[in-house]
């Protein structure tokens, strides 16, 4: 009778095995300073380190200087307040926090930059209580933030922000772009109601007073455009008798004159030159 069983036990046992949750292995930031969260896995994923030096991001001076000042501060341990760079698209809003990192985490082996997806704003709350527990000290990085399906994500953030009974973790700095400065949605369902829909916005905008650093990045001058062409055209070594003139026409038929459209020009130029880019 007992043998009977014992093959009936097995595929029990079997069956109960693969419908047990896999086991998660011990996260580890060794090896890499940037990752990125992958919150359905719980996975924490290594990315190369971010090329761009952050002397080359040019006509954001008084950005770079308050941000890293900032991130400075929170890597030695000092208050520092969670920051939302907001403005116009191609200012360098992501490229900034990101070449900032660096050049701060180059002094430092116990500081990482975990980046989220915008999507994955409701996951928050898990993450930073996961980061909490941790030795290190995190970035956490959201570029593009908005709340385009209402209130749920803004109340989300605002948890995470506040970090609830136990308080904000002291090891966590949230960092955010957004081409918006008080993160608001382009629109709201009108069929729920203006109470609702008010309710909504004021949710929106009770998130972004939670950053204590605001950094502004307003479309770019004709003068500051130039300048951010013509020292790309140095540090690459690019040289071309009418690079000014080139460089107008190019955000003429842009639409637009920043620093994304700066750098895609000087691409131009280097792939007609023959000279190759490290970016």
């Amino acid at each position: 009778m007992e043998s009977d069983l014992k093959p009936l036990l097995a595929r029990i046992a079997d069956a109960l095995e693969r419908m047990a949750p896999p086991v998660r292995q011990p996260v580890s930031f060794a090896g890499a300073h940037l990752f990125r969260h992958e919150p359905t896995a719980g996975a924490f994923h290594p990315a190369p380190d971010y090329p761009l030096a952050l002397e080359s991001l040019v006509g954001v001076e008084r950005q770079k200087q308050r941000f890293v000042e900032n991130l400075t501060r929170f890597a030695r341990g000092l208050p520092a307040n969670h920051a939302l760079l907001w403005g116009v698209r191609g200012a360098g809003k992501s490229s900034l926090a990101k070449a900032a990192f660096m050049a701060v985490a180059a002094g430092t082996a116990d500081l990482k930059l975990v980046e989220v997806d915008r999507d994955e704003v409701t996951a928050l709350p898990a993450l930073f209580d996961e980061l909490r527990v941790r030795p290190e000290k995190f970035v956490v990085l959201c570029d593009d933030l908005s709340f385009e399906e209402g209130a749920a994500a803004a109340k989300a953030l605002k948890s995470a922000l506040e970090g609830g009974v136990s308080g904000p973790p002291a090891n966590v700095l949230f960092v955010a772009t957004s081409n918006r400065r008080h993160l608001m949605p382009r629109g709201h369902d009108e069929d729920r109601g203006l109470v609702a829909v008010a309710e909504d916005a004021e949710e929106d905008v009770s998130v972004s007073d939670r950053f204590g650093l605001w950094l502004g990045f307003p479309p770019m001058d004709q003068a500051t455009y130039l300048a951010a062409v013509q020292g790309y055209a140095r540090r690459h070594g690019l040289k071309a008798p009418d690079l000014d003139r080139r460089a107008l026409q190019w955000a003429q038929l842009r639409g637009a004159r920043s620093g994304r459209v700066a750098w895609q020009f000087i691409r131009d130029l280097a792939g007609e030159l023959g000279q190759p880019l490290p970016l």
